[in-house]
């Protein structure tokens, strides 16, 4: 059976902080919620949530914060 992931204090901090900033992205917000869900659980990431933290990731665009964000939510999807 596969260890299960849950997000970390530094990344959980991370993700507040986005969530407090009126200039984050609607990307980064949807990524911080998801990764503060996920802390202290053994939630899962949805495939949609998955998918975003991807096309996050690809971005050149995309600040070091959702990066960090998207990596967490990926590590927590279901390898199913």
């Amino acid at each position: 059976m596969a260890k299960k992931e849950s997000s970390g204090p530094k990344v959980t901090k991370t993700a507040a902080s986005v969530l407090r900033d009126a200039g984050a992205s609607k990307t980064a917000k949807s990524l911080a919620g998801s990764t503060l869900s996920q802390a202290n659980t053994n939630k899962q990431s949805s495939a949609a949530t998955a998918r975003t933290a991807a096309k996050a990731l690809n971005d050149g665009r995309t600040s070091k914060a959702t990066k960090s964000l998207a990596g967490s939510v990926l590590t927590q999807k279901s390898k199913k």
